[in-house]
């Protein structure tokens, strides 16, 4: 039951912190399907400062950790910033796009690195074994409070805070439900976007980081980020675009997911003989389910996804 727990907490916490960025990015009316490919890059940044800064002190290695996933998530979102905004791009093929070039970029570039190290050395992974211990808050028996975990805490108060109690906040929505009266008091519409998907940029590399750290000490970038980007978005609808119900609804996708890691662990699920990998298959399924079921009564920002212009009425 700890362990269930622990991996509910952590996976919920990477699901809050990447679908709090979709919802940052989608409340300024840009549509972010390449949260993917962002938690990847953001996954890369704070693996190499790991790999780079081995030795840091325990609160200088989480500060410079997050720092560089926050840094590689928040620049690889200028992608969709630029070609969405700037150009008018179509939105969802831009996300599409990234996701691809994220696991492949950080692939070829953490082989190339390693194999600068040791030319016999293909491999994608980046080793942390003991870096990550600094990332422990405190252990109680063998439970692991996790900084990030109140990290993504904090990051939840704040959005909500951010969004319904600030001038920043309110204009933000402005901007993703109705860009032209925004602009007609005075709102920059463009600077609005940019600052939702640079926040949602670097919501993503921090929920990159969290994933990667989860449990293991050691990752292939080969894998990407086994489509959490995607369970992120599907909490985001689910939770209404709302902080407090994207919580909610994190915390029970995060419980489906921490089943695959240990339901060997609870004899009544182990006696049901299902194979292990449809517990693997647990929260996509019932992420299906669950957008099935409410998408319908789903209301997304009105100007979500539609490129602004100036002289639309």
């Amino acid at each position: 039951m700890t362990l269930l727990i622990q991996y509910t907490l952590i996976y919920a916490s990477v699901l809050l912190l990447v679908a709090l960025g979709g919802c940052y990015s989608e409340h300024s009316g840009v549509i972010n399907l390449g949260l993917e490919g962002t938690m990847v890059m953001g996954a890369l940044g704070g693996a190499l400062v790991m790999r780079s800064f081995p030795t840091l002190p325990g609160l200088a290695m989480l500060l410079m950790t997050i720092l560089g996933a926050v840094v590689f998530g928040l620049v690889y979102s200028l992608l969709l910033a630029v070609a969405a905004i700037n150009f008018k791009a179509d939105q969802t093929l831009v996300g599409t796009a990234m996701n691809l070039l994220g696991t492949a970029a950080a692939t070829v570039f953490v082989k190339a690195l390693n194999m600068r190290a040791d030319r016999n050395n293909v491999s994608s992974a980046i080793q942390y074994i003991n870096q990550k211990k600094a990332f422990t808050l405190v252990k109680i028996g063998s439970f692991e409070l996790s900084w990030f975990m109140l990290l993504a805490v904090l990051i939840l108060i704040a959005a909500h805070v951010v969004l319904y109690k600030t001038k920043f906040g309110l204009r933000l929505m402005a901007c993703g439900e109705h860009p032209q009266a925004a602009d007609s008091v005075g709102i920059n519409v463009l600077k609005m976007r940019y600052a939702g998907v640079l926040i949602s940029g670097a919501l993503g590399g921090l929920g990159g980081i969290v994933y990667i750290t989860a449990g293991v000490s050691e990752w292939k970038f080969e894998n990407g980020v086994a489509g959490f980007g995607f369970l992120a978005l599907a909490v985001m609808i689910f939770g209404q675009w709302k902080p407090t119900l994207i919580g909610a609804a994190a915390l029970l996708f995060g419980l489906f997911r921490a089943l695959s890691n240990i339901y060997s662990g609870f004899d009544f699920l182990v006696n049901l003989h299902l194979p292990g990998t449809f517990y693997n298959m647990l929260p996509y399924i019932i992420s299906l389910i669950i957008l099935a079921i409410f998408s319908k009564n789903s209301r997304a920002p009105k100007a979500e996804g539609i490129p602004y212009d100036k002289g639309q009425r």
